[in-house]
């Protein structure tokens, strides 16, 4: 029997208020607008039913990928034969921890909304965040950052479930946060359940007026315009890999539907139509003139599922 039919008949059983879709468009759930049908999607609405689903998915072979707004992903064309797990529908409460200075958020939720509660709650420290488009699970695992802010400097601790282990609360110390990575990027099956951030008493107008000149400052230099990923390398160190490229001569450079950005080098954007064949074969062009040209490997930041 298809592991998605066994799926189904325990998710009837089991979980009968779960909503389930099936052959969902992954360019549904991604900011690069691409990707083909995945062959279940799964939109828990509780903490309980995610761990019972990612328990059962494991044991059926079900290859279970946990997603968020989908701002980081690269999803084939042809579709994924496995299960995905959606938490920004539902999996996304933000409220006030139990000590002061304390915000809690589960990991659909948006790092927009936890900054603006943040800010209402007169707490600084998560302005950098306001315009990152992600949401908490996977900026925990990647320590997402922007304008000299990362999770790293907010995050007090994260509640994970590891499939071999059971439900984990690390500290920020046992995250071992680095740049774009965390202990969680070494443990793939891993699933961040929720985060509390340690935040400092603020002005909420200042804290606002911060966020606004962030936003303003995204708007000028970024192609928020068109379906992308945010910045599709990482960091070389030494470097900065969106002027390596324009140094090259890299923006504006075309397959299909996929483009440089004439705005950012740092974005590969889709200008419509673009394929998850096409952003990928613009990635490897890229990465190979860099390297031709500068002797200098990027990495991409986006992360390419298959």
């Amino acid at each position: 029997m298809d592991w998605w039919t066994e799926l189904d008949r325990w998710a009837a059983d089991y979980l009968p208020d779960l909503r389930m879709a099936h052959d969902e468009p992954m360019r549904l759930h991604t900011s690069f607008r691409v990707g083909g049908p995945a062959r279940r999607m799964a939109f828990p609405e509780r903490g309980e039913q995610l761990v019972l689903l990612l328990a059962e998915a494991e044991r059926l072979g079900a290859r279970p990928l946990v997603i968020g707004n989908g701002t980081n992903l690269l999803c084939p064309d042809a579709g994924l034969d496995r299960l995905v797990i959606d938490t920004s529908a539902a999996l996304n409460r933000v409220e006030a921890g139990e000590a002061a200075g304390e915000v809690r958020a589960e990991a659909g939720a948006p790092l927009a909304r936890v900054a603006d509660f943040a800010c209402r709650q007169g707490l600084a420290g998560l302005e950098f965040a306001h315009g990152i488009p992600g949401t908490v699970g996977g900026a925990v695992c990647m320590n997402a950052g922007a304008y000299g802010g990362e999770m790293r400097q907010v995050v007090q601790e994260a509640t994970v479930l590891f499939p071999d282990e059971g439900i984990r609360t690390l500290s920020g110390g046992d995250l071992d946060f680095g740049y774009r990575r965390s202990f969680l990027t070494d443990r793939p099956d891993a699933v961040v359940l929720r985060a509390v951030f340690r935040l400092a008493p603020g002005n909420p107008e200042e804290i606002r007026r911060q966020m606004r000149e962030l936003m303003e400052r995204r708007r000028a230099s970024q192609p928020l315009d068109l379906p992308s990923a945010g910045s599709t390398f990482k960091r070389p160190e030494g470097y900065f890999a969106g002027t390596l490229i324009d140094r090259c001569g890299l923006k504006g450079l075309t397959v299909g539907g996929a483009q440089v950005s004439e705005k950012h080098a740092g974005f590969i954007v889709n200008r419509g139509g673009a394929t998850s064949a096409d952003l990928r074969e613009l990635i490897r062009q890229v990465q190979a003139r860099v390297l031709d040209a500068t002797g200098v490997r990027l990495e991409p930041e986006v992360r390419i599922i298959d």
